[in-house]
């Protein structure tokens, strides 16, 4: 096996690109090929998300031609534990190597992908040097499944909002559970990530109203921390077997678009500034509304910067007794 990548952050946040050396994945769907994928060929996922290769906390991104007639290119997001439906900062940083490397036909301007979710649709934002400053993705319709759903964790009432921003989460106040949303504080918000993500999982049931059942499952946390500025606030998102994520979370933060529209907090067009639990920060704003289902829902636009961080060239020696990867968490 010979596998090689192109790796970027978003917000901090990895992302390793796979750029050759995987099979082709058929399927007429994303979600065939994820399944496809996740059935068959999970051996590439463990041999570069995790150790000794990859991390605990780390990401990748499966390119493939697109399912859709007008689509300029599919992908598949992998993880620690498996395959997540969507992801923002991983649109964020494809885009940004898609145009950087010339990765796929592309117009700047206007970048169709095909995810497990739905048609996600991108632009560009160029600086004056022609280079890419930022990249804005418009996600798939955004809402609130289940407000203030009180779930019983380590022996107390932790109130939860369940909202759909691409994947479901349950959005817990960090203040009332005594957090401040920094980096010192990982090993307990993971904990307590985990907790209430399976709490969540077996004491209520997920259901996407107008979507496949494949997206009927809660795929983490996320702590929200208010700023004392009005638009401004901080998410720490526990996701995956326990990954911490290092940016603001670009399917998270189109959840909270939808919640804060839903409670009359924001207007079409009003922008939320998110920061992340390192401090770096996404943008995000209600394009329009929509409905998914019987339920209010929302497009959301979520604006966030990606940076290369190099290239890889990853070998299998078919000697190695830790081929199928490791973690500790």
């Amino acid at each position: 096996m010979e596998v090689r990548t192109l790796d970027y952050h978003t917000a901090g946040e990895p992302l390793r690109i796979i750029i050759s050396g995987m099979p082709e994945i058929p399927g007429d769907s994303m979600l065939a090929r994820r399944r496809y994928m996740r059935d068959q060929l999970d051996h590439y996922r463990r041999f570069l998300m995790l150790e000794p290769r990859g991390h605990a906390d780390m990401y990748g991104a499966v390119m493939t031609p697109p399912v859709s007639a007008d689509g300029d290119v599919g992908v598949l997001f992998l993880h620690n534990e498996g395959y997540s439906t969507m992801c923002g900062h991983g649109i964020i940083a494809l885009v940004t190597a898609g145009l950087e490397h010339g990765l796929f036909p592309v117009d700047p301007g206007d970048v169709r992908i095909d995810t497990p979710a739905g048609r996600i649709s991108a632009r560009a934002n160029i600086d004056a040097a022609g280079g890419v400053e930022s990249v804005s993705f418009r996600n798939v319709p955004s809402f609130i499944l289940e407000e203030n759903l009180p779930v019983e964790v380590a022996g107390m009432t932790v109130r939860c909002t369940i909202a759909f921003g691409g994947a479901f989460y349950a959005y817990v106040d960090a203040a009332e559970l005594g957090f401040k949303l920094v980096p010192s504080e990982a090993p307990g918000l993971i904990g307590l990530g985990r907790q209430i993500k399976q709490a969540v999982t077996e004491q209520y049931s997920i259901h996407h109203p107008d979507g496949d059942e494949a997206l009927n499952f809660l795929y983490g946390t996320i702590f929200v921390l208010q700023g004392e500025r009005q638009f401004h606030s901080r998410n720490a998102c526990v996701f995956a077997d326990g990954e911490l994520d290092r940016s603001p979370t670009g399917t998270g933060v189109s959840g909270r678009a939808a919640i804060h529209y839903a409670r009359g907090d924001i207007g079409l067009g009003q922008e939320l500034l998110i920061d992340s639990i390192i401090g770096s920060s996404f943008r995000v704003r209600c394009l329009e509304e929509s409905r998914v289902g019987s339920l209010q829902a929302v497009i959301p636009e979520v604006t966030g910067s990606a940076h290369i961080l190099g290239r890889h060239e990853f070998f299998l020696d078919q000697r190695d007794p830790l081929s199928d990867g490791f973690m500790i968490r």
